[in-house]
């Protein structure tokens, strides 16, 4: 058996980069032809929405399959639709492994005793698509209602080759409310979780230097990120806020190490919706969305490679 981890880094050296691309689907940001054709086929309009966000992400992962490792289904807009957005998420989460992409299901779970361990049963399939529902390789774990709550993921992860990724340092700007909170001792409290995670790590799957618990940290926090890294030396890291959050290759840098492996970074909205953005607009336009993706996602991915350590991959490409 293969532990997630070891997956991921599989993935990242076949697909030579370590972008990973996230699936947000807005209603209002939709080609007007997918929002159409779902309305013509279906009166109520969840049963619609939910076979619109359907189609434009299994598009979507048609174009970025051959490109990245994986893809970061966003579970909120999905379920925001009701049980028809619950099956639509089930059903792109296993096109997308299908297509042999690592998938993390973003779905932020965290609850106490037997409703944590529930939660992680129908999300954390692992290595087999069968083992859950939602059939995600891994899922983002919300880590604040204490390190009880994170266990029954762990073991989970250990039994079926699954990962998570727990929320230590997120990106939006209000982030440092709580998480910025010290202790006594002058510790903040996303220093604190990093302590717990970096422990947690060494419990599951094992790759090179890396378990299979992960942490979350954000591109708009450079700094916290860098210190964020040097504390957790064994813990893969997920960074959203790249792109449309204002975070930049530069801002990430930090998190990779000399081979290019410890982190994946994020760009949901920037690649999805590529076709409105300024960049795009005009030499694809929205009858060429997934063009404006696809050449949008390839941009990232030189971004990365020119501007962090994940370019190793690229060298090492040329050398062979």
């Amino acid at each position: 058996m293969a532990s997630f981890v070891s997956r991921l880094h599989q993935a990242i050296r076949t697909k030579k980069t370590a972008a990973l691309v996230g699936l947000d689907p807005r209603w209002e940001q939709l080609p007007a032809r997918i929002r159409r054709a779902a309305e013509e086929m279906y009166d109520d309009p969840a049963a619609a929405k939910a076979a619109a966000f359907e189609e434009f992400c299994v598009r979507l992962i048609d174009v970025v399959a051959p490109l990245v490792p994986a893809i970061k289904p966003q579970a909120a807009f999905f379920e925001e639709l009701g049980p028809d957005g619950s099956v639509a998420l089930a059903r792109v989460i296993r096109y997308g492994r299908a297509q042999g992409l690592i998938v993390i299901c973003d779905a932020k779970r965290g609850d106490i005793g037997s409703t944590a361990e529930a939660y992680a049963r129908a999300y954390l399939a692992g290595e087999d698509p069968q083992a859950a529902p939602y059939a995600a390789d891994a899922l983002t774990v919300n880590p604040y209602l204490g390190e009880d709550t994170l266990q029954p993921f762990v073991e989970l992860c250990q039994k079926r080759e699954a990962g998570i990724y727990v929320l230590v340092r997120t990106s939006n700007p209000g982030a440092a409310t709580f998480q910025n909170h010290q202790n006594c001792e002058g510790q903040t409290l996303y220093e604190q979780v990093s302590e717990t995670v970096e422990k947690l790590a060494l419990q599951a799957g094992f790759d090179g230097s890396y378990g299979s618990i992960g942490a979350v940290v954000g591109a708009t926090y450079p700094r916290e990120l860098k210190d964020l890294r040097e504390k957790m030396p064994h813990v893969p890291l997920l960074i959203p806020g790249y792109g449309a959050q204002g975070g930049n290759a530069a801002d990430v840098a930090a998190a990779f190490d000399s081979a290019g492996l410890g982190a994946i970074v994020n760009s949901s909205r920037a690649i999805n919706f590529a076709f409105r953005s300024p960049a795009y607009a005009e030499s694809f336009g929205e009858k060429q969305w997934e063009a404006a993706a696809e050449a949008a996602t390839r941009a990232m991915i030189a971004d990365l490679a020119a501007n962090t350590p994940a370019g190793q991959f690229m060298v090492d490409s040329k050398e062979a």
